[in-house]
């Protein structure tokens, strides 16, 4: 599974607890009416209390990074991060075709003399490196498959 794979799965982990919390809270909120006793009705607000304070920490926790509106920002660079990383892939392994080919053919024009395939070679040589380029310098300027 990639980075951004598991920060949006915990995303989705600390949404469900809070909602859970969230739930909890609201129907002990409605339940307090019901509730005569002064000390049991403290105790049921303490809770409620308690239970808005760890769906508010879930929704933020600046100091961990680990409530769901940093775990979304998180995601979504590690994402951007995968992206680049596969349109670089992509790129390299085209450069690398080229350069292998390129490697055969003038294997070839050794083996043979025949010297359009020397230019052929170089001509895929010069392919291999502006594609390597590309994937280095600005790998989203060809959307390769």
């Amino acid at each position: 599974m990639s980075k951004s794979s598991n920060l949006w799965a915990f995303f989705q982990a600390k949404s469900i607890r809070r909602t859970v919390v969230q739930t909890a809270a609201e129907q002990s909120k409605l339940g307090l009416g019901a509730v005569s006793d002064e000390a049991a009705k403290a105790a049921v607000q303490k809770q409620i209390d308690d239970w808005q304070k760890t769906a508010a920490r879930y929704r933020s926790e600046p100091e961990t990074h680990e409530g769901t509106e940093q775990l979304a920002e998180r995601a979504k660079h590690a994402e951007e991060e995968r992206d680049l990383a596969e349109a670089k892939y992509h790129h390299f392994e085209i450069a690398s075709a080229a350069f292998q080919i390129g490697i055969v053919l003038a294997s070839g024009t050794i083996i043979t003399g025949i010297m359009a395939l020397a230019w052929i070679s170089g001509i895929l040589t010069l392919a291999g490196i502006a594609i390597t380029a590309l994937g280095i310098f600005v790998p989203h300027l060809l959307h390769l498959p």
